[in-house]
């Protein structure tokens, strides 16, 4: 007679359950959420000055991109960020990469747009600091959530592609104005 496994529910396994899980997505959107109504304040009250007036590279896509392009990529790096927690993976070095990446998601538009009539082209290149560190982060995400989940590492690499765009664009900046 073949012998039937014990089956445990999902929160004996170790795996939390369906409300937690609900509840924690909800927890990294929310916090994906709130890093881009922070980075949005800065560039909506100094898009319209120095930097309308600046000089851009050829290759700028307009700028309702922009905000359709961060939206779609912050929620991916928070479902990643859940993927990556379900299974126990979001502790200790990984947890403080996805802490950091939040923060310095907050600091590029604020050191870019808000401090560049401040300190001239010194916050561009301070700018381009901080994005190079942004995307050192993502690239560490992406070797620390690929092995926990698949789907979760897949998840970081458009947004560490649109970093190494923006990335160009911020240098041109930094270049030519």
């Amino acid at each position: 007679m073949p012998v039937i496994p014990e089956t445990r529910p999902a929160s004996a396994a170790g795996i939390p359950g369906i409300r937690s899980q609900g509840i924690a997505l909800a927890g990294f959107l929310a916090l994906s959420a709130l890093a881009w109504v922070a980075a949005s304040v800065p560039i909506i009250l100094n898009s319209g000055g120095w930097y309308a007036g600046s000089l851009k590279a050829p290759w700028m896509p307009p700028s309702w991109m922009f905000r359709s392009a961060w939206v779609v990529l912050y929620a991916g790096v928070a479902l990643a960020a859940w993927l990556v927690w379900r299974k126990g993976g979001l502790s200790g070095v990984t947890r403080a990469g996805y802490v950091v990446q939040l923060l310095l998601n907050t600091a590029w538009p604020l050191t870019f747009f808000a401090l560049y009539p401040l300190l001239g082209v010194s916050a561009l290149w301070a700018a381009f600091a901080v994005i190079c560190l942004l995307t050192a982060t993502l690239a560490f995400l992406i070797l620390r959530f690929g092995p926990v989940d698949a789907t979760a590492g897949y998840l970081v690499l458009p947004y560490f592609s649109w970093l190494v765009f923006s990335a160009s664009l911020n240098l041109y900046a930094a270049i030519h104005n």
